[in-house]
This record gives structure tokens, sequence and C-alpha cells, in this order.
């Protein structure tokens, strides 16, 4: 069983791959247009595929981004069934991610610290 160990991984990464290509391309949920696949983590046995995702939205339409998700969840499994090469196509469970917005907001704090100290060049 040498080698097996990065198996989950490397399904991740294909189904992150797959998952954001059906979406840009055979999605036909309005609610997906702005999703972004960011990572995908995969059980050991392959059967469940966490799904983290963000979306350039607004925070109080986030929720309607989830409910388009799940309703979409078995035509996504689906088609991930048909282009991967696994026994079973793994049940998709979603995540929003949001590394981004934390990022968004660091950043805004940091060029309110520098702009109360003058400008970015002091300091």
């Amino acid at each position: 069983m040498k080698g097996r160990g990065d198996r989950p991984a490397r399904v991740g990464e294909r189904i992150r791959e797959e998952l954001s290509l059906l979406l840009q391309r055979k999605a036909r949920d309005p609610g997906l247009s702005s999703v972004t696949i960011t990572e995908v983590s995969v059980t050991p046995d392959l059967k469940i595929a966490h799904v983290n995702y963000s979306a350039l939205v607004a925070p109080d339409e986030r929720r309607g981004v989830a409910q388009a998700l799940r309703r979409s969840e078995g035509f996504l499994r689906r088609e991930l069934g048909k282009v991967l090469d696994l026994r079973y196509a793994p049940e998709l469970q979603f995540h929003y991610d949001d590394s981004f917005d934390r990022g968004a907001r660091i950043d805004a704090i940091l060029r309110g610290i520098a702009g109360e100290k003058g400008g970015p060049g002091e300091g």
C-alpha cells in the first residue's frame, strides 16, 4: 500500500478542477455564476468531498448561493461521476470559505493604521 497516502489529496485537486469547469460551462443556475471553488478535501475512503467555496456577492446574498449549490449538488455529483475514474462519485458537502473576507478586513485595518501615521512611507 505504499504511496496511497496522497491519493485523497490528488482526488480532491481533480474534483476542484472539474467542479470549477462544471460551474463555468454547464451549471445553469444564475446563483452559481459568482462561485469560486477554493479547496476540496476528500475523506480517506473517497466517499465525501468537503468543498470550500467563495462567492463575490454581498453578505446577505450568501444564503442564496448556498441554496443554489445544494440544489445543484445532484447534478454536480452526477457530472463528476462521469469524468472521474472512481468507483463511487463522492458526496459533496459545501462550506463557505471566508478567508478572502478576513484578508480584505485585515487589509482595510492595515490601510487605516498607515493612514493614521500620515502615509505608507512613514514608520
